[in-house]
């Protein structure tokens, strides 16, 4: 945090403080379970989480900072500025696999940027339970919308204006939200016998299910109906098994009439004649549980945990099967006392059960601490149950309950590798990294994805890839190593005793847990540290060598069997990505190539209109495509033509230079623009080239100001008047070219005012993933108002600075990865006062200074 002293201190608390308050209210506001704060860090375009209430820190770690570029929910709400919400599990894969990949349970998520000016000062967060109905009508977007903004403001002025008070760069700070009233009654007892079907409860069961003296008929079926009227069937078959010995291996998850969690727990009582009695308790998970001591009762293990992990109550049975004294427990973190019950996957299911409101089920390994000691070793049934402010957990030995058909596997952590915060974790990786690489198109992609993915998850600093070409490597990627450390060893070749090299010719992974080690293997190699652990890992794609990848590590250590393995079979996902990499920078050179080759090298113009436009490539993933622009002499003005042909490639971008030049020579002949989109129809359905383009055609007379106008399926325009007054175009169109060869284009005239500035993009400027084109159009109309007003200013910024201003947002987006964003703008001048030379800009052509305008990419 910026700032020193007792000021900086009191600033920092009251940050909290604000951080914290907004992050409860958001939990009520969206029905949540989880909510924090992500802010901005010193380190630019990186996200920090400043506040996480509801969760433990922990379990959170992965996700404690996130890159705004990332294919992230928080990082896309940051960078485009909108809401970003996941009602379930399924619209999360849809969209944002990386995620729901890391998080294999079902859930719902709500992101909220916090407005801060031009660019938002973070991202409220909250995850909530899966939501199977209509998002709007369960979520009220305009209240998080408000507290966003309000939290906004109560930063800025906290800040008083010292953007850097508003940076977090430390670990986040984790609350325990707001703990609801407790319950008066938390359980009740009950006998049944199954002789006579009848039921004797006393009087707390008598008020748990909030039945009036007389009420309760006293048979089992009507117990079964007051307790969980929907499992009613569960309830009796399971009061059945128990008075023939079986009782439940746990507790039975039930749901009360309006909803409330019930555990209901059986177990035989006593002997009557043919069947015993079975005894049981129903209780809900809560304060009061814990509170009263109502799990004492209980003959099973049973504790309760704050909702950040501490441990508020344990029985006796409970103690005794982890080993410890309930003072050793009482008040400590479940993973410290208990370190068998963490890591993967029990960090899953904690993180699960305290976002979702489904229980959750699972068996745990108790470890035997020594071969001496009798009763440990074996497996306990462990089944965790939601509260809104505790988790109710039951401890159940296998011995309860019929062996499992199949064995579950053995996954103790040991308790020193644990608290290291790695060793485990990296299991869960290769998926998270196969998905990520999937995105990842370029050698640039791929190796920012491997820092991204893999170097987080086994706590690594350095990485290195080199790539083979013809029989040397030469360095791809790097990070964290000194400058200039790495320059000796580019263009090495493949008989050099190094070990970079050397895991590549053999095919082997190299992994050495101290630099002394490194060295004595290798006598005189440079080394980049005194200390650390390095692992060299070869890439290699269907038996084709690609490469090598080096990890670094700041101190020395261990790599397990399971780290090996893992490695090694990441290494292989990087090799295949790489080797696919290459072939798609081959391609994409030629198309790029191409590309340049069709697009304009310098539109036509005209001394009373200015015009700017801006092509931008996606940030990710193919950077060519189909989309093009066009100022062309027609008669006495000017035609606009803004074209997208679907898809991208070599192919597109082909097509793209036929119908380009098809347009070009329909405008030199002055055709009517329904004439020339539909020539242009005709000749793309008889080139059958398997695509459809999208075409927005019009024909200005820079004298009178009319502009005629003809779309095929392609966005309308926009026109921004004189006065400031912006508006949307809903020109009447006709489908998208190459379809239908009877289509027809009606023509629109459209009268332009001097200063008038029209604006025609295309779908890659406006469209987002999860929001509707509408609002994108919607929002570039008022970045355009905005900029024009500016512009129309005396002294003002030229029509080329109002479209870096409209392509701006486009610029950073890599939520579309794959789409190309065009802009081509224009503006009729008034009639110039006297005479004056012409002169040509980059991008731009104003009145006074145009008759050679040059195509400007960005």
């Amino acid at each position: 945090m910026a700032g020193s002293g007792e000021q900086a201190v009191r600033t920092r608390a009251r940050l909290a403080a604000l951080l914290s308050d907004a992050s409860a209210a958001a939990l009520g506001a969206a029905g949540g379970r989880v909510a924090g704060v992500y802010l901005r860090s010193s380190t630019p375009r990186l996200l920090r989480l400043s506040v996480l209430v509801g969760l433990p820190g922990r379990l959170f770690r992965p996700w404690w900072r996130l890159h705004v570029d990332r294919p992230f929910p928080v990082a896309d709400a940051y960078r485009l500025g909108v809401q970003v919400v996941l009602p379930n599990a399924t619209e999360t894969m849809r969209r944002y696999p990386q995620l729901a990949a890391a998080l294999p349970f079902p859930f719902g998520s709500v992101y909220v940027p916090v407005p801060g000016g031009d660019e938002p000062l973070g991202v409220l967060t909250v995850l909530r339970p899966a939501m199977t109905e209509s998002v709007d009508e369960l979520l009220d977007r305009e209240l998080l919308g408000r507290l966003a903004e309000g939290l906004g403001a109560e930063l800025l002025g906290l800040a008083d204006g010292d953007p850097d008070a508003l940076l977090w760069d430390g670990e986040p700070l984790c609350v325990r939200p707001p703990v609801s009233p407790p319950a008066s009654v938390a359980m009740g007892r009950f006998d049944w016998d199954p002789a006579t079907s009848s039921v004797r409860a006393d009087d707390r069961l008598h008020t748990l299910l909030g039945l009036r003296p007389g009420e309760f008929e006293g048979t089992d079926s009507a117990l079964a109906d007051a307790v969980a009227p929907a499992d009613a069937h569960r309830i009796l078959a399971a009061l059945r098994e128990t008075a023939e010995g079986k009782p439940p291996c746990a507790p039975l998850s039930l749901r009360s009439p309006d909803g409330t969690p019930r555990l209901l727990d059986l177990c035989p009582a006593a002997d009557h004649g043919a069947a015993p009695t079975v005894g049981g308790v129903v209780f809900e998970p809560g304060p009061a549980a814990a509170a009263e001591g109502a799990a004492d009762l209980l003959p099973h293990g049973v504790l309760c945990l704050d909702r950040l992990g501490l441990i508020v109550y344990v029985n006796e049975a409970a103690a005794g099967l982890m080993g410890r004294s309930r003072d050793q427990l009482l008040g400590r973190e479940l993973w410290e006392v208990v370190p068998w019950l963490s890591g993967p996957p029990y960090d899953d299911h904690l993180r699960g059960v305290l976002v979702s409101a489904d229980p959750v089920h699972f068996h745990a390994h108790r470890p035997a601490a020594s071969p001496e000691e009798p009763g440990e070793g074996d497996w306990l049934a462990v089944s965790v149950h939601p509260g809104t402010d505790l988790l109710a957990c039951t401890l159940v030995p296998t011995s309860r309950m019929d062996a499992p058909a199949e064995p579950v596997a053995d996954v103790h952590v040991p308790e020193d590798t644990v608290a290291g915060g790695h060793s485990m974790e990296p299991l869960y990786r290769p998926i998270a990294l196969a998905i990520a690489l999937t995105d990842a198109v370029t050698a640039r992609q791929v190796s920012a994805v491997v820092m991204q993915e893999l170097l987080p998850a086994f706590g690594g600093r350095r990485l290195a890839i080199y790539l083979l070409q013809e029989r040397h490597l030469y360095l791809a990627w790097e990070t964290g190593f000194p400058q200039g450390f790495l320059a000796p060893f580019e263009g090495i070749g493949l008989d050099a005793h190094l070990p970079g090299v050397e895991t590549l010719t053999t095919g082997r992974p190299l992994f050495f847990e101290s630099m002394e080690l490194l060295a004595t293997a290798y006598p005189g190699i440079p080394l980049d540290a005194d200390e650390g652990a390095r692992a060299f890992l070869p890439l290699i794609a269907s038996g084709r060598p690609v490469g090598s990848c080096i990890l670094g590590f700041e101190g020395a250590r261990g790599f397990s069997t399971e780290e090996r393995t893992v490695l090694t079979a990441l290494a292989g996902l990087i090799a295949h990505a790489m080797e696919r990499a290459q072939r798609y920078d081959s391609e994409a050179a030629l198309a790029r190539g191409l590309q340049q080759a069709l697009l304009p090298r310098r539109l036509s113009t005209h001394p009373r209109v200015e015009t700017a436009g801006r092509y931008l490539p996606g940030t990710q993933g193919m950077d060519v495509g189909g989309d093009w622009y066009d100022v062309v002499e027609a008669g006495d003005g000017l035609a606009l033509v803004i074209g997208d042909v679907q898809g991208h490639g070599v192919q597109a971008a082909a097509t793209m230079g036929q119908l380009r030049s098809a347009v070009r020579a329909f405008a030199l002949g002055d055709r009517p623009p329904d004439e020339v989109l539909s020539g242009t129809n005709h000749l793309l359905i008889d080139l059958d080239p398997g695509q459809f383009a999208s075409c927005c055609y019009l024909r200005l007379d820079p004298v009178t100001g009319l502009a005629r106008m003809a779309r095929a399926g392609h966005p309308p325009p926009l026109l921004r008047s004189p006065d400031g007054r912006t508006r949307v175009l809903d020109i009447p169109g006709g489908v998208v070219l190459g379809v239908d060869p009877h289509a027809r284009y009606p023509v629109t005239e459209v009268p332009l005012e001097p200063d008038a500035i029209l604006a025609l993009y295309t779908d890659g400027l406006v469209e987002r993933p999860g929001t509707d084109i509408d609002d994108g159009i919607a929002a570039l109309r008022v970045r355009l108002a905005r900029a024009g007003a500016v512009a129309g200013r005396r002294g003002g910024r030229s029509l080329a600075g109002v479209a870096d201003r409209l392509t701006a947002n486009a610029r950073h987006a890599a939520d579309r990865p794959d789409d190309v964003a065009l802009l081509l703008a224009a503006r009729r001048a008034a009639p110039a006062q006297g005479g004056g030379r012409t002169s040509t800009r980059s991008g731009v052509v104003t009145p006074a200074e145009g008759l050679a305008r040059r195509h400007r990419a960005v």
